[in-house]
């Protein structure tokens, strides 16, 4: 290790480049932007790590279909496919977490067969909260 040299002053002051929004893409309306997906509020109940493998390979393949389409072509499939359903607050059987206004609308797309998870969009990120593996989260009936 002796004949490791240490950094510079002057290679220490220097700082990374920060990642910045690809020109334009800000001006993109948010219906033709692709979805990206954010684990930050999952509920513990309702998680990935209470699905068992084949559904969790059938969640990463989700992702990647899902990640390839627009949000308007995303409304536009059947909601039993690459699709998604809006799902009344009022049927949920789960606490909702406190951050989530009343004035949100919450989505379920099927991960696995007809299992699905269910979020809500803010702008084209898509926050999954709950993973109904079970079918308990809320009257599938409906």
């Amino acid at each position: 290790m002796a004949n490791k040299k240490p950094f510079s002053a002057e290679k220490r002051k220097e700082k990374g480049k920060k990642i910045s929004t690809p020109k334009g893409e800000s001006e993109i309306p948010s219906g033709k932007q692709k979805p990206v997906f954010s684990f930050h509020y999952l509920n513990r109940d309702f998680c990935l790590s209470c699905c068992i493998e084949r559904e969790k390979a059938a969640f990463a393949d989700t992702m990647h279909r899902l990640s390839q389409l627009t949000w308007n072509e995303i409304q536009g499939s059947h909601k039993h496919g690459l699709g998604c359903e809006k799902i009344q607050r009022n049927r949920l059987r789960s606490s909702i977490p406190s951050h989530i206004t009343e004035d949100v609308n919450f989505l379920a797309f099927r991960f696995y067969g007809k299992a699905p998870m269910v979020g809500y969009r803010d702008r084209n990120i898509f926050h999954v909260i709950w993973f109904d593996r079970a079918f308990t989260l809320y009257d599938h009936g409906s």
